[in-house]
Formats: C-alpha cells, structure tokens, sequence
C-alpha cells in the first residue's frame, strides 16, 4: 500500500511540476497575458479540469517554482538549533538555500523567471506568494524571541530578511557573473538588526 501511494505522490509532482515548467514556458513565449489556462493543459498533455485540480489559475501555476523554493527556505529556518538567536537563524539558513540554489544545474527555470520579471500583472501574485510565507516564517520566529512585541518585531524581522534576500537574488539575475552567496551575505549584512553586531542576543 506504501508503494502505491508513494507512486501516486510521484505522479502527482511530475504533473505539477510540468503544468508549472509549460505556464513559464508558454509566458517566456507569448508574454503572461496571452496564455490561457487551456494552453497550459493541453502543453503539458492534461486536461482542463486536471489542471484545476492543481492550480486555481495561471498565476499560480506560474508562481508555484517561488512557493517552492520560498517553502525550502521556511523548512531550513524551522530546522535551525531553537536556542539559535533570530537573525542568526535566518542569516545561516539563507547561506544553505543559496548554496542549495546554486547546486542546481538546471537553469531554465532562472532564464523563464527572468524574463517575466517586472511583469505589472505579474506583480500581485508574486507578493502574495512571499506574504504568506511571510506569515508563516514570523510565526515561527516568534519562538525564538523574548521581551515585548514580539508578534511586531518578528514580522519586522521576517520582512526585512525577504526583502534583502529577494533583492540579492534580483541583483544577482541582473549580474549572472557575480557570486549569488556572496551577495546574499552583503545583502543581509546591510540590513541586519544592531543587536546581530553584538552576537545577536534575545531582546
């Protein structure tokens, strides 16, 4: 029974994942506003409603590469030692996303998201993909702080760690040539919280 269900998992990612890869190569193509949900089905040999059962629109389907990785990066931070101080945590696990990032050898999902990059229509989506990781990673921060408004500054920190890790990651689309884990160490060291200077104690 394992073994079935463990193949019917493996399906079920295969054709995610190739609704997912045919929606960026068919925006890479004809630009996002011209592909339709039908299009996406029929390049990845499924029908309509197999898509729906996946994806609640094209948005999504384009943007699940994003929830992915973002959700790879929640897990590395969870995993971090609890007594880990907050700034530490998320500095550490940024450095494995990356180097995990790196690791990768295929890069025609980079080349796609490139070129659908600062698309306005676009642009909804891909803020709500990080907000809700956002709430999930604050929450998860929470426990490693102390003293007062911990809920504020929890969300404060999980804001301005994506913020720099999506810049860096930005900047490093826009410069291929440079080193994407040494960009991400610059970048979060722009915006680290004073008390990370100092070993970045609990409050």
């Amino acid at each position: 029974m394992d073994e079935i269900t463990g193949l019917r998992e493996r399906k079920k990612a295969a054709t995610r994942l190739a609704l997912h890869e045919s929606a960026l190569r068919l925006a890479a193509e004809q630009g996002p506003d011209g592909v339709t949900v039908e299009a996406i089905a029929d390049a990845a040999n499924v029908s309509r409603r197999t898509f729906s059962n996946y994806f609640s629109s094209k948005e999504e389907a384009l943007f699940y590469g994003d929830t992915v990785r973002l959700r790879r990066l929640l897990q590395l931070v969870h995993e971090r030692p609890d007594g880990e101080p907050p700034w530490t945590a998320l500095s550490r696990a940024a450095e494995q996303f990356t180097r995990e990032s790196s690791d990768d050898r295929d890069h025609s999902w980079l080349t796609r998201r490139r070129q659908l990059r600062g698309h306005p229509g676009l642009a909804a989506h891909q803020v709500a993909a990080y907000t809700a990781i956002e709430r999930e990673l604050a929450a998860d921060l929470a426990h490693r702080l102390t003293g007062t408004a911990v809920a504020l500054r929890s969300r404060l920190l999980t804001a301005t760690f994506l913020a720099a890790l999506r810049v860096a990651i930005q900047h490093w689309i826009d410069h291929p040539g440079q080193d994407l884990l040494e960009i991400v160490r610059t970048a979060l060291a722009e915006v680290a919280p004073p008390s990370a200077a100092a070993g970045d104690p609990p409050a």
